[in-house]
């Protein structure tokens, strides 16, 4: 099985061109509810390289990003305590899709539909470099973490747990 050559433009590529951001191509192939393990299975790197995009909302509603590694998941009552809010909980697919314009398992922090709040786990920016969705199913990007707090505005938060098994 051959790497192809050039992924098609997606939202999160056509971001990262227009902001100048030097990233690398990584299909794979997409598994229904296989997550970051697969994806880390199939490219043959470490789960905690590859960061999630988690699409969240607040106790009123109001949609932000949560970047956090592979192999964690978001406490969200610390991630709540931490961004000042009563209480934060993930979206439900299709309110996700709609505040990010992507579909589920395929959401990039590049080029949502309306912007958002972006939170990312610290550990994350401590990271050489990361692999990311790139704006659709079985496709991820290689960047260097900077790249979330300098062009993107991610702020850094504390909210990682061990995943539950």
């Amino acid at each position: 099985m051959g790497k192809p050559a050039h992924v098609s433009q997606t939202p999160a590529t056509q971001w990262l061109r227009q902001h100048g951001v030097d990233f690398s191509e990584h299909p794979y192939d997409y598994v229904e509810h296989g997550g970051t393990a697969e994806s880390a299975r199939q490219l043959g790197v470490d789960e905690h390289l590859v960061v999630k995009t988690l699409v969240m909302q607040d106790e009123r509603a109001r949609p932000l990003i949560v970047l956090m590694h592979g192999d964690r998941q978001v406490s969200t009552k610390s991630l709540a305590r931490a961004i000042g809010c009563k209480s934060v909980e993930p979206c439900r697919p299709e309110v996700a899709q709609r505040h990010s314009g992507y579909q589920v398992g395929g959401t990039s922090p590049f080029g949502l539909r309306k912007p958002m709040p972006v939170w990312v786990e610290s550990g994350v920016l401590a990271l050489p470099r990361i692999l990311i969705n790139g704006g659709r199913r079985g496709f991820l990007v290689g960047i260097a973490p900077a790249v979330l707090s300098e062009q993107l505005g991610a702020r850094p938060v504390e909210c990682a747990q061990p995943a539950a098994a």
